[in-house]
């Protein structure tokens, strides 16, 4: 007999994965979590019905949503991801020589504590010395520490459940004030093509609060519709120059190239237009 995992990314979409075996489920105080291992893309973490990350394809996300900010950054010493328990985007911020601190904010204990046990290609630097593990609500740390990090990164999941404040307005103001003077914070912004009025809200609110305000896209398999945003709020840094060229060409990545530091800020033309 065949099992087969669907997401329904929408009420009429959906993608299906062959099932080699469930090795865990359970019901969190937040959401649902599952880890099943897949013929296709290994192991993956579902929460609430939704693909969060797969062995096979998860360097493209966390490397992406990673290197942009920190490369364009000339000294990123302090970093906060928010949400992100996973750990892959943990990894790839210790890949940078200049930080000296990376608190990760996870609100759901279990995703870090199942991730460690099923994921230790992408939970394998929450041990490193510089990484500050809390399980705290993200919104409120960042409410909490004004002019604080250098770079903050929003490693949210979709925009249900507790995430849904990680997509307001109120908390990328927030944001702004836990930066430094020079910061800069990205966050996942969903895929143009089915989520274009999100992407045109965010982009607006975050334009409205950062002096410098980009979009750059890649593409994740596993993510509805193959292609994924992400949007930068800088207070000073062009996100599309390298701060410092001699530290992102020794970066170890499988998808993120200095080149693409600029080339993925390009834009076709229907994703362009989401943006006014």
């Amino acid at each position: 007999m065949e099992l087969w995992y669907t997401e329904k990314q929408t009420p009429n979409y959906g993608i299906t994965a062959k099932i080699k075996q469930t090795l865990h489920t359970e019901t969190t105080e937040f959401q649902d979590l599952a880890m099943i291992d897949t013929v296709e893309f290994g192991r993956m973490l579902v929460l609430d019905g939704c693909v969060m990350t797969t062995i096979r394809d998860e360097y493209v996300y966390h490397e992406m949503i990673s290197h942009i900010a920190l490369s364009a950054h000339p000294n990123p010493e302090r970093v906060l991801v928010v949400g992100g328990g996973d750990g892959g985007v943990i990894r790839e911020i210790i890949k940078h020589p200049t930080v000296k601190q990376a608190v990760l904010a996870e609100i759901d204990g279990r995703v870090i504590d199942v991730s460690r046990e099923y994921l230790p290609e992408i939970a394998c630097a929450l041990d490193d010395p510089r990484v500050d593990v809390r399980v705290i609500d993200g919104i409120a740390h960042v409410q909490e520490n004004p002019t604080t990090y250098d770079v903050i990164i929003v490693d949210s999941t979709d925009p249900i459940g507790p995430a849904v404040g990680l997509f307001a307005r109120e908390f990328y103001e927030s944001i702004a004030r836990a930066l430094k003077p020079d910061g800069i914070f990205v966050a996942q912004t969903e895929s143009p093509f089915l989520n274009g009025e999100l992407i045109t809200r965010v982009h607006g609110d975050i334009a409205s609060i950062f002096g410098v305000t980009r979009l750059y896209l890649a593409a994740i398999p596993t993510y509805p519709s193959g292609l994924w945003s992400f949007t930068i709020g800088s207070k000073r840094h062009d996100p599309t120059v390298i701060a410092d060229p001699a530290r992102t060409a020794a970066l170890t990545t499988r998808y993120y190239t200095p080149e693409l530091q600029q080339a993925a800020f390009a834009l076709p033309r229907f994703v362009a237009d989401l943006l006014g």
